[in-house]
């Protein structure tokens, strides 16, 4: 008897923040970010839960990536990291790609994996 009287509920298309600034609807989301890629590189996540690991990966990405113009992205939504397939942190997307999962990764190695 719970369903009677229940409205329809309008669905609003929900909006997530790309990389490059703009905003994509979640039928616009496709494997690549925003188009733009700098030597072949359109985006680069760090995926994690906030945790001391996650964040020394974060801050070697950013460094490996200081001089190439790329932005590096901090993502904690647990839903979006489970769409990466990732089942441990933290963990290293790019060009929406799982490459890394479970380590902390030093600049170097990040830079070996990017293929610099």
């Amino acid at each position: 008897m719970a369903l009677f009287g229940k409205k329809k509920e309008e669905k609003k298309a929900e909006t997530s923040c790309c990389c490059c600034g703009g905003e994509q609807t979640a039928s616009e989301i496709t494997s690549t970010c925003c188009g733009e890629s700098v030597d072949g590189i359109c985006c680069i996540k760090v995926l994690g839960s906030g945790c001391k690991a996650c964040h020394q990966l974060y801050d070697n990405t950013v460094k490996a990536v200081e001089g190439m113009g790329i932005e590096v992205e901090y993502v904690t939504d647990l839903q979006k990291i489970m769409e990466y397939g990732a089942m441990s942190m933290p963990a290293l997307v790019v060009n929406e790609k799982l490459v890394s999962s479970g380590k902390t990764l030093k600049s170097a190695e990040i830079l070996k994996i990017i293929g610099k």
